[in-house]
């Protein structure tokens, strides 16, 4: 990839980023998912949102959005989402209920 912030999938780091993008719910979302420890459940729910939403399966590294980085792509995406945040939060409670049948729960983890 020839830009620094450009990643194969969306990268938690940007999440701080796309705070202050939408509303209150939007804001507090982030909030709690930025402070979920490392490879949490909320932190893969939030990439995967964040990896429909900005269709990542689909960039490659001559694509114009590789070009123009992670960081930037993530901040349109959130920007031009239609719904309302709370459509948001419902994205990502769809993406953490998908994230979670996938991942089985380890009994030392309850």
């Amino acid at each position: 990839m020839y830009q620094s912030d450009t990643e194969i999938l969306f990268p938690m780091r940007v999440a701080p980023e796309l705070r202050n993008l939408r509303g209150r719910p939007w804001r507090e979302l982030v909030d709690r998912v930025c402070h979920a420890p490392d490879a949490s459940l909320e932190h893969l729910a939030f990439t995967l949102m964040i990896i429909r939403m900005s269709n990542c399966l689909s960039c490659h590294t001559h694509s114009y959005r590789a070009l123009r980085g992670c960081t930037a792509c993530a901040t349109q995406s959130v920007r031009r989402f239609h719904g309302a945040d709370e459509d948001l939060v419902a994205l990502y409670q769809r993406a953490y209920e998908d994230v979670s049948i996938q991942l089985p729960v380890h009994p030392s983890a309850e």
